[in-house]
């Protein structure tokens, strides 16, 4: 599981004491030895975990001016997460350093708000979503045959074409170890499955029943798809009914990280944020000031490389 941001509980731990004003110098806690403050305790919590706590902050703060996240979309996208990772969610929670869901589900509102404000740009056509409708009310059952180069994969496929076997092809000549003792089965896939590659989604959601695809690349190599079945859901509802839901999810679809990130940066500027403690001064500068690879030199840097 991805950790969007920093646990909550450290981000409240400091607001809380940032937020004593005058009272700084009341116990915390109180021993023999003598007390620890208020103060105290935001320096030490400051040094450790000031500048994640304060983005995070920041960044709910600033992103929830302009977007809203019911508690009912972060259901959704909890149970999502659960039903991905099913009985390994509790140790996934806990290697990403979150204290307990709820802290996670924190963490979560602040993700789907950069979401919301990283989507608002996209656009997706009618016929894009009508297509991904039609797709969202069935499954298909695929095998594949993976190979390493494309040269491997057309010969591959003109075997197929010559109706060579497709189990025993898939067994000689796939790299995919596991799939291929099965004939390259692959079992069923629904097109939001999110263990599936979007590409290799994309061009298996397009063929009809038996029909061998030609190689299709993805990040794991060239694949040859075939879909041995496609059964209709019966639970099928009016595309009016869920069209503004399928088309946010095409979106958020085509959204990575660097689309993400850069929203965020404008939402930041836009908010004009002036930190006043010193020692967290610099705290939005790497995002701020970020440049994108292949970017424009700011002027000042231009006018040092010119002399």
């Amino acid at each position: 599981m991805k950790k969007w941001v920093l646990s909550l509980s450290l981000a409240a731990g400091i607001v809380g004491l940032a937020g004593c004003g005058g009272q700084g110098g009341d116990a915390v806690a109180k021993t023999k030895a003598g007390d620890v403050t208020k103060d105290e305790l935001y320096e030490a919590m400051k040094d450790k975990f000031g500048e994640q706590a304060l983005q995070q902050l920041v960044f709910e703060k600033v992103l929830s001016k302009e977007y809203k996240v019911s508690d009912k979309e972060v259901d959704k996208k909890l149970d999502e997460l659960k039903d991905q990772l099913g009985p390994q969610f509790q140790m996934a929670l806990m290697q990403s350093g979150f204290k307990d869901e709820d802290d996670f589900r924190e963490s979560l509102k602040i993700n789907l708000l950069q979401e919301k404000a990283a989507v608002k740009d996209i656009k997706v056509s009618e016929e894009e979503v009508k297509e991904y409708y039609e797709n969202k009310q069935k499954d298909i059952t695929v095998r594949h045959i993976l190979l390493d180069d494309e040269k491997t994969a057309k010969e591959v496929k003109a075997k197929l074409d010559k109706g060579e076997d497709f189990a025993k092809l898939a067994k000689k000549y796939s790299v995919d170890t596991a799939a291929n003792e099965q004939g390259g089965d692959l079992g069923t896939i629904s097109i939001d499955d999110p263990q599936m590659d979007e590409t290799f989604k994309k061009a298996a959601f397009k063929l009809k029943k038996d029909e061998i695809s030609a190689p299709v690349e993805t990040q794991f190599g060239w694949h040859i798809i075939q879909v041995t079945d496609i059964k209709e859901k019966k639970d099928k509802k009016p595309f009016d009914k869920v069209k503004d839901e399928y088309e946010y999810e095409l979106k958020v679809a085509k959204l990575d990280p660097e689309m993400m990130q850069e929203a965020l940066k404008k939402e930041l500027e836009k908010a004009d944020i002036k930190v006043e403690d010193k020692d967290l001064k610099e705290t939005f500068d790497p995002i701020l000031n970020e440049q994108q690879e292949g970017g424009d030199v700011p002027a000042d840097e231009e006018k040092e490389e010119e002399k």
